[in-house]
């Protein structure tokens, strides 16, 4: 069976519905199909008497026949119910849409199985939008075991193209392919692990014979998805340090040594020294510097790229620290500016509000050489932006940037400069592996001396009284304070305090203080206006959507209040407590909700009050959201589709596989070896970013 063949070829299937299949689930080949995985099992091999069936049970599979059928309403409120019966007891069948369509196909005294969710109501079993077969048409027996049950879309229900559509379509591929098909693992992979073959999993993901094999074949074929994932990030990583070298910074010079010595702040934590020295080796080492440097909000990365950038200094270069917006460049310039003094060090910021004559000036200082470093959003990657000698390039929250925006910075220096990446959003280990695999990562686990533990506290919203007491009391003891709300304007649909009644709310309760509000809809000069308003102290209460997530840093402000809490993740909760705590005063956080919260919500609430670790919290958060909605990752999607794996489930086979991936690729680099022929020919079927993105971050 040719696996590449077009999906419109085969039975059941025609034109039409590949097309559909193409644009909702980008299934377009034969290989496609058989890698569409069910995403839960049923057993139907159980036929049930209605006399046995309660609520609690998720589906019964009934035989009998339908004794009689009623209508009932008119138009959009008409509903069919069916009076269905197994000889023993009856139960009701409901359908409130496709009423024609099951009058037309169904008939009373025809032996039917009927399968669904039993429900009570008014005393009464029923099924509401059962399936439907002859008994005489029921499948074979090897399709009434562990059925699998396909994700659809909306649009494929539409067109009748459901989960029991794909599995008559998958059922005669299934058993075509049992001659076999090409393997896709070494022998001495599926023998050192005691995987299945590749036959034999795609069988037993499909139409399991047993709960074993079953567990088998989903084993096998996690493995070989994240193993191949993590062989390709390998390899393209060994190609970079084989064809890029890296500018050598060899000098710890005049200025690192000055700025150490009589500019520091504060002594550097173990954490940062550990990480310096990290970063120390990669850039003299001759290979360029890919690193990732994650920290919680306040735990000094903006000190340690500073350090790491008078290093390029030292030693001739120019470095560049890239900022998502306008609100976190200027935070950095004011950063650089306290740390640095009269150090000597020329500097400069530029984002889309720099005025044309400043703009002058600073081009013809970069070109020179005069200016050493640049600070500033997407307006670094302009053409006109041209530096002397770029040696190191600092992205700040690089998520937030295409490759496309972040490739154009390279381009800036003859050589491929040294990358620091860095990141307030702690992120997993099994994620890091994988969107950052081909990133050596650095880690900020601890926070500077002085800096207390915030304290976070989850209220209910009947609470409110005794919430505004405590905010006053924070006022007038010289403190600040944020309330954070999901929404700017009212929505029907969702019952949230939102922005806009919240702020009025605020003005109203405290009509002594000033008051500043701020969302994402207000034009840049209003947005910076308020914000520097707050910064200043001119303001004593800031009521803001999550556009203050990052970017402000305000030591005074000890207070974070954060409205609706059980709309936001994890991660995010953690990213607007990380605005408070930022000085020597004791800080809080209050999680406002409603009284009825669902168990997960409630967890989420705990994790939160209980730790102030990020790394804890961005696990957590993975297990309850998955990696396709974390913070960081949600914006672009993860740069490979999970087809079967779980980043949250599988990280200690995920580990094994980069494991292993890392052993064959230190003895065969290139796969050239003949039992390795069939990596590279998978491999090079992978799709890759045409922008070589292991060459560049």
């Amino acid at each position: 069976m040719d696996l590449l063949s077009d999906i419109k070829f085969f039975p059941g299937v025609g034109p039409k519905r590949a097309d559909l299949l193409n644009k909702e689930l980008g299934i377009k080949s034969v290989e496609d199909l058989l890698r569409h995985y069910p995403y839960k099992y049923v057993d139907r091999s159980r036929f049930y008497y209605l006399h046995e069936i309660n609520e609690d049970m998720p589906f019964i599979q009934v035989k009998g026949q339908i004794v009689r059928f009623e209508k009932v309403g008119e138009g959009h409120a008409q509903r069919l119910t069916a009076i269905f019966t197994d000889g023993h007891g009856t139960i009701e069948l409901v359908w409130f849409k496709g009423v024609k369509f099951v009058l037309e196909k169904y008939h009373t005294k025809i032996d039917y199985v009927i399968f669904g969710k039993p429900t009570a109501f008014n005393g009464r079993f029923n099924i509401v939008h059962p399936e439907i077969e002859l008994v005489s048409q029921l499948p074979p027996p090897e399709m009434m075991g562990l059925q699998p049950f396909y994700n659809t879309s909306e649009k494929m229900k539409g067109s009748f193209l459901n989960s029991k559509t794909i599995q008559k379509i998958i059922f005669p591929l299934i058993q075509a392919i049992k001659t076999g098909i090409p393997e896709t693992l070494p022998a001495y992979v599926l023998k050192k692990y005691a995987l299945l073959n590749l036959t034999d999993s795609l069988v037993n993901i499909h139409f399991p014979k047993n709960a074993d094999l079953l567990n088998k074949a989903r084993q096998r074929l996690k493995f070989e998805e994240l193993f191949y994932i993590q062989l390709n990030i390998l390899q393209q990583t060994k190609w970079r340090d084989l064809h890029y070298k890296g500018y050598i910074f060899s000098e710890i010079g005049y200025f690192f040594n000055t700025f150490y010595k009589e500019y520091l702040p504060f002594e550097l934590t173990n954490a940062q020294k550990r990480v310096l020295r990290e970063i120390r080796i990669d850039v003299a080492s001759g290979r360029q510097m890919n690193r990732l440097l994650q920290g919680d909000v306040g735990s000094g990365k903006t000190l340690v790229a500073l350090m790491v950038m008078l290093m390029a200094v030292d030693n001739g270069f120019q470095a560049c620290i890239m900022a998502p917006t306008e609100i976190l460049a200027n935070q950095h310039y004011v950063s650089l500016t306290e740390f640095m003094g009269n150090l000597g060090v020329q500097f400069s910021l530029l984002t889309g509000s720099t005025r044309p004559k400043e703009r002058i000036v600073l081009h013809e200082k970069l070109r020179s050489g005069e200016m050493n470093i640049l600070i500033g959003t997407h307006a670094l990657i302009e053409d006109v932006v041209q530096f002397h000698n770029l040696g190191l390039v600092v992205i700040d929250e690089q998520h937030r940037f295409g490759v496309e925006q972040r490739s154009k910075l390279w381009k800036k220096s003859n050589e491929l400069p040294h990358i620091l990446v860095m990141t307030a959003t702690p992120i997993p280990r099994t994620l890091a592996m994988t969107v950052y695999g081909d990133l050596r990562i650095s880690v900020i686990d601890e926070l500077p001396p002085g800096r207390k533990p915030i304290q976070t506290y989850h209220y209910y919203d009947t609470k409110r009284q005794a919430l505004n007491i405590f905010i006053a009391k924070q006022v007038e003891a010289g403190r600040q304070v944020y309330i954070v709300y999901p929404l700017i304007e009212e929505s029907e649909k969702v019952d949230l305090q939102n922005l806009e009644t919240g702020y009025e709310y605020i003005c109203e309760t405290f009509p002594n203080y000033e008051v500043s509000k701020v969302h994402g809809k207000l034009k840049a000069k209003e947005k910076d206006f308020q914000m520097q308003k707050f910064v200043r102290g001119e303001t004593q209460i800031m009521v803001a959507t999550t556009v203050i997530e990052v970017g402000v840093n305000v030591p005074n402000a000890s207070v974070m209040v954060i409205e609706s809490a059980q709309r936001f993740g994890l991660s995010q909760l953690h990213q607007l407590r990380g605005r408070v705590g930022r000085g020597a005063e004791q800080s809080y956080c209050i999680l406002l909700t409603g009284v009825k919260l669902a168990a997960e919500t409630r967890k989420r609430m705990e994790i939160m009050v209980r730790t102030n670790d990020g790394f804890e919290i961005s696990e957590a958060d993975l297990k309850f959201r998955g990696p396709g909605d974390l913070e960081g990752t949600q914006q672009s999607g993860l740069p490979f589709d999970l087809k079967i794996a779980n980043l949250a489930q599988d990280g200690k086979m995920l580990e094994i596989a980069r494991n292993f991936a890392m052993e064959i690729l230190e003895t065969d680099p290139q796969l050239l070896e003949n039992e390795n022929r069939v990596l590279a020919n998978q491999l090079s079927k992978m799709k890759t970013n045409t922008l070589n993105w292991g060459s560049i971050s």
